[in-house]
């Protein structure tokens, strides 16, 4: 049976999907029984569910989470320099639709210094939300800013139109870079067997995903992990199995100077520490960090950063 025509089934495998038990929540209390009927649960989609969104936007995304259609934009127009080493950066959007008959949009644009205010107007006009800009390196060119925004409608080729918008303010190339998996100068072995999870080749950079084992919701809709709600760690090959890594934390409150002493113990700066969001619960927290050195030694360091946070890995 299709299980979006089965409301009571539909919820069966979303709430498997996302994991939805409140930190702290006996799941037995009457508290966690009145906060399961307060959430917004996301609808399990399929890429085909998503054709008007590819559509509008030219290209298609995937499916994560069983419910999130995440498409991104890579700025392979824009090689970004930073301490030496080269990064091809890139923005995305992440479309979530829920069993109240709305989509969430959730993203974020990497962007020039003379692209930001352009693209802020944009969203604006598009009706999304601003909900973060700042840094997310070091000492860099050309000068990058991540625009954070969200928004909400019945339609998704709506918001789906408003990022275009919101794109077509920068060069971001209208069409995706040809897939590539090239060898990665990694032990990538060990890297996993430090950080205790599985990596994946994106590009010729190792990346792992780190899901935070809360729900999240935003007034009241839970917030898969592939909407942004995650730890990410990327590992650049620079060499003699040497990497530059950068990434982001995402921490709760009381996380974060366990976390940033953590990662200063190992060697890694830190770059930047703020919000993504304005309003999600609990309230999270990212840091941004940067190394480069033996890739072995800084999964170590990263692993006990990690372990002061409530995470698993993803997948």
């Amino acid at each position: 049976m299709d299980a979006r025509l089965n409301p009571s089934r539909r919820r069966l495998l979303t709430a498997a999907a996302v994991a939805p038990v409140l930190a702290g929540t006996a799941p037995g209390t009457a508290a966690a029984a009145a906060a399961r009927r307060q959430r917004v649960l996301p609808v399990p989609t399929a890429e085909a569910d998503w054709s008007r969104v590819a559509d509008v936007l030219g290209r298609s995304g995937t499916v994560e989470d069983g419910a999130v259609y995440r498409v991104r934009f890579a700025r392979q127009d824009l090689p970004v320099t930073t301490y030496g080493v080269t990064l091809f950066l890139g923005s995305y959007a992440a479309f979530t639709r829920y069993d109240d008959g709305h989509t969430l949009v959730m993203g974020s644009l990497a962007v020039t210094e003379p692209e930001l205010q352009p693209a802020i107007d944009a969203l604006n006009t598009g009706g999304l939300e601003l909900s973060a800009v700042h840094k997310h390196l070091l000492a860099h060119e050309p000068a990058m800013w991540w625009t954070h925004f969200h928004g909400h409608a019945e339609d998704p080729a709506a918001l789906a139109r408003s990022v275009k918008a919101a794109l077509a303010a920068t060069t971001t190339p209208s069409t995706p870079p040809a897939a590539s998996q090239p060898r990665t100068d990694l032990d990538t072995a060990a890297i996993e067997h430090e950080l205790n999870a599985r990596g994946v080749n994106d590009s010729g950079i190792h990346r792992f995903t780190f899901n935070r084992r809360e729900t999240i919701t935003d007034h009241g809709r839970v917030l898969p992990p592939a909407t942004g709600m995650t730890t990410l760690i990327s590992f650049y090959p620079v060499g003699a199995r040497r990497a530059a890594v950068n990434g982001d934390f995402a921490m709760t409150a009381g996380e974060v100077q366990n976390v940033l002493a953590a990662l200063r113990r190992g060697g890694i700066n830190v770059v930047e520490l703020h919000n993504h969001g304005l309003t999600e619960e609990p309230r999270l927290f990212f840091a941004h960090f940067w190394a480069i050195d033996d890739g072995v030694i800084l999964a170590r360091a990263l692993r006990a950063a990690l372990d002061a946070t409530n995470t698993t890995p993803a997948g």
